[in-house]
């Protein structure tokens, strides 16, 4: 059976992991029988937000890995204790959390940093040829690692987000939401889920073609 790692940012689409697309990662993933390897950085949130009125909420701490449990059941580990050795690809959810808590992409107009963890087990992942996918906004730390190797990727068409992403060495490439883009030389697949999307549904077309390219490349 395949393992693929699956790095959560949180529990919401604000502050967080985007629970949809989460979810439908890790039921692709059961559904061409691949085992689901979850984890999280045991860190701070950035914020905490109110998912109903989607504003900030003041005074509130949350921990990311805590969250993230939330979506996987439990069935989690701090990202620090991962290894690259014992997994076959790496898949990363889209959603405020990739931009804020596993990147700063979103805290910055110019240079952002990826969490050290973050970096450790996708550099070493790429390292070792074991390939990576990633969903929605996460792509921008596709970019931020790999530019310098012209990865190909796509945050949908938003040309100021594309920018940013050329900004950085990756040549990024307009995809619709249901489908994929998929770098075979570097063994990168992106797809825009709700960069785009205005239904589930179109999440869900996706992300069940970046989970099957991510296991193809194998």
């Amino acid at each position: 059976m395949k393992k693929v790692a699956v790095i959560l940012s949180g529990c919401g689409v604000f502050d967080g992991s985007e629970i949809h697309e989460s979810v439908l990662v890790l039921l692709a993933l059961d559904r061409a029988n691949a085992k689901a390897v979850c984890a999280a950085p045991d860190v701070e949130q950035y914020q905490v937000v109110n998912h109903l009125t989607r504003q900030p909420v003041r005074n509130e701490r949350r921990n990311v890995l805590v969250e993230s449990a939330r979506i996987a059941r439990g069935n989690i580990i701090p990202l620090n204790q991962l290894k690259v050795s014992e997994v076959d690809a790496v898949i990363l959810p889209g959603g405020l959390g990739a931009a804020q808590n596993l990147s700063s992409f979103a805290l910055s107009k110019d240079q952002f940093e990826v969490h050290p963890e973050v970096a450790r087990v996708l550099q070493e992942a790429h390292l070792a040829g074991k390939p990576i996918g990633f969903v929605c906004i996460a792509p921008a730390i596709a970019a931020r690692l790999f530019g310098g190797k012209k990865v190909e990727v796509t945050i949908g068409n938003d040309p100021a987000t594309a920018a940013r992403l050329k900004g950085f060495g990756a040549r990024h490439v307009n995809c619709t939401v249901h489908n994929v883009v998929v770098d075979k030389s570097l063994k990168i697949a992106s797809t825009p889920a709700y960069m785009l999307a205005n239904r589930i549904t179109e999440v869900e077309a996706g992300v069940t073609k970046l989970v099957q390219a991510v296991l193809e490349m194998i």
